[in-house]
């Protein structure tokens, strides 16, 4: 599969003088993947998606994406990435929902009619027709981080990038944009990438970890099951498990038939061979 990312000991200094040095392990998205970023607070998980973003400029190292500089060449891999805020209030700035998620394809110079097909089209997809000229600010939580995942969408990205999604949502729309994201990039063929503090939904949502300590080292990947079963390595992120995880580990020490299971589903599964 093409490499769509890599990023290689980047190093990036704020104003105020703190360092953020995302060394260690090379960073790699391949097309299509799934990745899931976790870590404690101030290990450079934001600092690592504005870089690929093109929002930031590396002191040291380097990064590609689709084969170019983010920052210097982001014109010509725009169209390709699509972005969705931590705050999603940030993000969303138009006077109607069907205005904001035909704001890209207008900047890009599309006809009217062509906005028109595009924004129906993924309204649809994200099953948000009904909020159509509704204002944005006025939405719940959960609709609006679906209409922000419209708009990120409209143009058929290849890769999407969301920091921290879930942030605010009560369960039942987190559930929903679970289910909504799962769908959509199963049948769009899309690569993700995203941090998260919720491990119980990297299972979920990722077939690649990467885990950064604190100061930005990226010193761990692997699959879900992989990082989540390195217990003591856990410790070093300030990380437990997933509840799961932390059970059938226990279960496995007397039933050494059962494996692991990333979701509830495959732990009821995993119960019937007890």
């Amino acid at each position: 599969m093409e490499t769509i990312i890599h990023a290689s000991c980047l190093k990036h200094i704020y104003p105020d003088k703190t360092e953020v040095d995302l060394c260690g392990l090379d960073f790699i998205v391949k097309e299509n993947e799934r990745v899931a970023i976790l870590g404690p607070s101030g290990s450079g998980k934001t600092t690592l998606l504005r870089h690929i973003l093109g929002l930031l400029t590396p002191a040291e190292g380097d990064i590609e994406v689709f084969g170019f500089s983010p920052t210097k060449q982001f014109a010509k891999i725009r169209h390709r990435i699509g972005f969705v805020m931590q705050n999603v209030d940030e993000q969303l700035t138009q006077p109607t929902v069907f205005d904001e998620i035909a704001f890209s394809p207008r900047n890009f110079g599309h006809k009217e009619s062509e906005v028109i097909t595009l924004t129906e089209a993924i309204m649809k997809k994200t099953d948000i027709m009904d909020l159509r000229d509704k204002v944005p600010h006025y939405l719940s939580g959960g609709q609006k981080r679906k209409v922000a995942l419209a708009s990120a969408l409209v143009l058929s990205p290849e890769l999407l990038i969301f920091d921290e999604p879930f942030q605010g949502l009560d369960p039942q729309s987190r559930n929903e944009y679970i289910e909504l994201l799962n769908h959509l990039t199963e049948n769009e063929k899309i690569a993700t990438v995203m941090t998260l503090h919720e491990v119980d939904l990297v299972p979920l949502l990722a077939d690649a970890v990467y885990l950064l300590k604190p100061g930005g080292m990226i010193s761990k990947k692997g699959t879900p099951e992989q990082v989540f079963t390195d217990y003591e390595s856990l410790k070093e992120y300030h990380l437990e498990p997933p509840v799961l995880f932390r059970l059938f580990s226990e279960l496995k020490r007397k039933h050494p038939r059962i494996t692991i299971p990333l979701t509830v589903e495959e732990a009821v599964k995993e119960i019937g061979k007890i």
